[in-house]
């Protein structure tokens, strides 16, 4: 579904990350593990159109989308919920999630399935439609970040740090709820510190160090890793 071979991105004079080779089959859940800085949120987005690679091709769906534009990239069935969230505080949660359908889906009965769909996922979302999303708790608000990419129906959803921030318990529901989605038929691309977490619900993973995959191999492969699991999950 989604394969990036050989990208490369700068910042300036700075080598981002270099020479970055990912594949996601359609109803995977695959994961990027490192810490702060790795990588991880340039490659979403580099593959989001947010960031141009200076090398390295990147295929959905068999089809280039070098180069496109961020909103083609999202019509094409590419969505990403980025790290911290970032709503329109000041707004409702019910116009946050309009919002989500902004580009893709525009006919009132789509619209108004999409909106069915992610309260049926997210009750208190429902409940909490007429609040601000400023008002909500980080749980709350990630629930919202999440329901407003679904409301596009993305066929691959990018996923950045959606734990971060967290109680444990909601750390838990939260991940409980990418499942449900995957299940759902979104395939999922997933960024994370929690390695703990994410390996129990992946079907594989990738590695990040200083801007270079290090290491990749199935979820229980990485979970087995003395490395990865003294660096990301504390055994």
């Amino acid at each position: 579904m989604l394969k990036l071979n050989g990208v490369s991105v700068k910042y300036g004079s700075y080598t981002a990350i270099q020479k970055v080779n990912i594949e996601v089959n359609e109803g995977e859940i695959v994961v990027l593990l490192g810490s702060n800085g790795a990588g991880k949120s340039t490659t979403f987005r580099t593959i989001s159109g947010l960031n141009k690679p200076f090398e390295g091709e990147i295929h959905f769906e068999k089809t280039s989308i070098k180069g496109r534009s961020p909103d083609r990239i999202v019509q094409s069935g590419i969505v990403q919920c980025a790290e911290g969230r970032k709503l329109f505080s000041e707004m409702t949660v019910h116009e946050n999630l309009r919002m989500g359908a902004y580009v893709h889906r525009r006919k009132k009965d789509e619209i108004k399935q999409s909106l069915a769909t992610v309260y049926d996922l997210f009750p208190i979302l429902k409940d909490k439609r007429n609040n601000s999303a400023g008002s909500l708790s980080g749980g709350q608000q990630q629930m919202l970040a999440i329901g407003r990419a679904l409301m596009s129906k993305p066929r691959l959803m990018l996923l950045d740090e959606p734990s971060v921030g967290l109680a444990p318990l909601i750390v838990e529901q939260m991940f409980d709820v990418i499942q449900q989605i995957n299940k759902d038929g979104t395939t999922i691309l997933l960024a994370e510190q929690n390695a703990n977490a994410a390996l129990r619900i992946a079907t594989k993973g990738y590695v990040f160090e200083n801007g270079s995959i290090v290491l990749e191999g199935t979820s229980d492969e990485l979970f087995a890793n003395d490395e990865v699991r003294k660096a990301y999950i504390g055994a």
